[in-house]
């Protein structure tokens, strides 16, 4: 155990018998005169496919107190922090000659700004994402500079749409312009990079078995620093254990229906619906940023083109097909309720990082959330005033409770500019941008 005195280093690690564990920011990291604990600034983005019904996704006023539309309802206790912007273009993304292809550019043009590359090959390009341009900023000191996770599964290989390869469809961050990061879908592999585990399919399957837990190995470790702590820090490392504990039962209960077949390199088994697997694939991302093992995620919540139905919310049709509706008024509100089921497993996200005390604050007092599609009518796949949110505070320079509406034509990348600046990352373009994007700070 690397503890030696009472005052904890912010990247004291838990070493026991096969587990490493990185701790939350305790009161004990803090010096005893400091004025106020430092939050460590966070940034996640939070990806749905297919676009929107736009009709019940725009606010129907605008500026400060605004009125919030029928699929950001969810939102309502997050008002104060929440801002809509319209009339932000993902131009990138259109065709600009290829032969189709809508659906592959959406995503990796949402926060590169940058036209994909039509290709087949393992030739592909596109641009750094901003993500990866704050985690260069941000994460230096970090276990790990990022973390990327679905819940949609997308296997096959070589291409998927288009004369575009599945890269494109798999990846919504790039770390530079030819090297995609695919985004992660097996919870208990985002698990064990988060917190380590055996190395072999055999030490995993065992694990499995016994229902054991990382904790199992760090039980003296813990009781020996526990004894040592204040009563806030003994609460928030209990809290923070627990939570650990939780995600690994859902993991095993998931995996659980996986028990007669041979374990494979990684194990497999994901919750059986929608919301069961998003939850727990949001839980990890808020225990990767209390742990402090990354401060940047991106979650694709809905891949473009994903053919997931929604059967406990009685949507039976797949999500690209929903998207589709041919302005079939029934067919609208079905996609609709969709967008809503979406934006509520936003706010559960946001609940659980508010949940969390870090410093004087929560998680998400120290979090930019960054919420939308890289299309707005999926019907048309349309790429013009795609539907954004950014959910964020004073302590990272944003006002919210607000409906921002910009010109006709103005570049999504102006808000990356922007998002950046307020992480530290000055850059004097980004993509297509024509400039920052006024108004984030208030008028």
């Amino acid at each position: 155990m690397l503890i030696t005195k009472m005052t904890l280093s912010r990247r004291t690690f838990l070493r026991g018998m096969g587990a490493t564990l990185a701790l939350p920011l305790l009161d004990a990291m803090v010096p005893a005169l400091s004025a106020r604990a430092p939050a460590a600034p966070r940034f996640a983005a939070v990806y749905v496919g297919n676009g929107m019904n736009m009709f019940d996704w725009t606010p129907p006023t605008d500026g400060a107190g605004f009125e919030l539309s029928p699929i950001l309802q969810p939102l309502e206790r997050f008002r104060s922090r929440t801002l809509v912007l319209s009339g932000l273009d993902n131009y990138p993304a259109t065709d600009q000659g290829d032969a189709g292809g809508q659906h592959p550019r959406a995503a990796p043009a949402f926060m590169s700004s940058v036209h994909p590359k039509q290709t087949e090959g393992a030739d592909v390009e596109a641009g750094t994402t901003v993500d990866q341009m704050i985690a260069e900023r941000i994460c230096r000191d970090s276990k790990l500079p990022s973390l990327e996770v679905s819940v949609d599964r997308n296997d096959i290989v070589g291409a998927c749409d288009h004369g575009y390869a599945c890269a494109y469809m798999n990846s919504l961050s790039w770390k530079t312009p030819t090297q995609p990061l695919p985004a992660e879908t097996n919870p208990r592999f985002v698990f064990e990079r988060l917190f380590g585990s055996g190395d072999t399919a055999e030490e995993r399957r065992l694990r499995v078995a016994e229902d054991r837990s990382i904790l199992d190995g760090l039980t003296r470790e813990i009781a020996a620093l526990a004894g040592r702590l204040g009563g806030r820090d003994r609460t928030k490392l209990g809290e923070y254990l627990d939570s650990i504990r939780d995600v690994e039962q859902r993991i095993a209960r998931a995996e659980s229906t996986n028990a007669d077949f041979a374990v494979p390199e990684r194990p497999v088994g994901v919750p059986e619906t929608f919301r069961e697997y998003a939850e727990l694939m949001l839980d990890l991302q808020v225990l990767a940023f209390e742990a402090d093992i990354t401060r940047v995620t991106s979650f694709m919540m809905a891949r473009e083109n994903i053919n997931r139905s929604y059967d406990e919310i009685g949507l039976p049709e797949a999500h690209h097909s929903m998207s589709h509706h041919g302005n079939n008024p029934e067919k609208m509100k079905a996609f609709s309720k969709l967008n809503t089921y979406h934006a509520d497993t936003l706010a559960y996200y946001l609940d659980r990082l508010q949940s969390v005390a870090d410093g004087d604050g929560t998680l998400l007092d120290a979090t930019v959330v960054l919420y939308g599609s890289g299309m707005s009518d999926g019907n048309v796949h349309n790429n013009y005033n795609v539907p954004v949110v950014v959910v964020g505070g004073p302590e990272r320079g944003l006002q919210g409770n607000r409906h921002l509406v910009y010109p006709q034509g103005t570049p999504l990348a102006n808000l990356s500019l922007s998002l950046m600046a307020k992480f530290g990352v000055h850059v004097e373009r980004f993509g297509d941008s024509t400039g920052h994007l006024p108004l984030l700070s208030g008028v």
